[in-house]
């Protein structure tokens, strides 16, 4: 019989979930969020969208085919979103101990210890996800049996994209046009579609004057936390749609371009957070299913 301690997820509302540890054990806390994606946790993991967020999935299992070596190609992960797991913690109905996959090089459970963050199982997550569809996104933390309690901690209240973000500009790839990409969280995986379509991408902080060193086209990325919070970036894309220069946003970076033109955004109940979200394009009969990473939306009316 494996030996593992108790882990309680409290809600601030009062809610308590009981389940087991399988990750590092030490009590956390953070912004309770839930995924419908069945696969992909080593990249939700390493998403840094996810900063300050304890992330619980609704798919039963967790763990199954093991996590992907950490390998560099071209100065990017070539399996991971980031170089670390950005997370508070990540929780499952069940978790398999016995993983099988061809690239996989340890468990799920050993890269959790290794990056000092907290995995539970054996969590209700259909009731879980239905409380919090119905209550919205809340605080939470997870106290694990034997450890000390700690506070709520809400993440909204700091400017995560700075604690994210890139420390001084960076290149990749190379090419005749040149794509300056804002780094307010960016997935590694927006640097490996870039580079492979040809072009120099220059990666810069996310308060970096960019308007001052001469692109092509402008990409700003997507990141964690309140767009309120980045107004620098927003000054610096205003100056940007000035120049007239193709530009894509994308999650945090689709709200900040919305700002700079003077639009609001808001706090989206629970967000939308997984591989499966179904996408119907205005005027058309068609619908798409796309990947989504996002607690805040831009005001249609403004």
């Amino acid at each position: 019989m494996r030996e593992t301690l108790k882990a309680t997820l409290v809600l601030e509302d009062g809610a308590q979930f009981y389940g087991k540890s399988f990750g590092y054990e030490s009590p956390t806390a953070g912004e309770v969020v839930f995924n419908t994606a069945m696969t992909g946790y080593p990249e939700s993991l390493t998403d840094p969208s996810y900063e300050g967020q304890i992330l619980v999935t609704t798919y039963p299992i967790l763990g199954n085919y093991g996590v992907p070596p950490h390998r560099e190609k071209n100065s990017v992960s070539e399996y991971y979103e980031s170089d670390k797991i950005h997370c508070k913690a990540i929780i499952a109905q069940d978790y398999s101990w016995e993983h099988s996959h061809w690239q996989a090089d340890r468990s799920l459970s050993d890269w959790l210890k290794a990056e000092r963050v907290p995995g539970v199982y054996g969590i209700d997550t259909r009731a879980l996800t239905k409380h919090l569809r119905d209550c919205g996104s809340m605080l939470g933390k997870i106290v694990i049996d034997g450890c000390d309690d700690l506070d709520f901690y809400d993440p909204n209240k700091e400017n995560l994209v700075a604690k994210v973000s890139c420390r001084s500009v960076e290149e990749y790839g190379c090419g005749d046009k040149v794509v300056v990409l804002v780094d307010c969280g960016v997935k590694h995986n927006i640097i490996r579609c870039l580079t492979r379509r040809g072009v120099k991408v220059v990666r810069v902080p996310w308060d970096y004057d960019f308007t001052s060193i001469p692109y092509d086209g402008l990409f700003i990325s997507n990141g964690p936390g309140n767009p309120d919070m980045v107004d620098v970036t927003v000054g610096n894309i205003r100056k940007a749609m000035e120049v007239k220069k193709p530009i894509c946003g994308i999650c945090m970076g689709n709200q900040l371009l919305a700002k700079a033109a003077g639009a609001q955004t808001y706090k989206l109940p629970y967000g939308h957070r997984s591989h499966n979200q179904p996408v119907m394009r205005m005027g058309t009969d068609n619908c798409y299913i796309t990947s989504q990473n996002h607690g805040f939306a831009v005001k249609t009316e403004t």
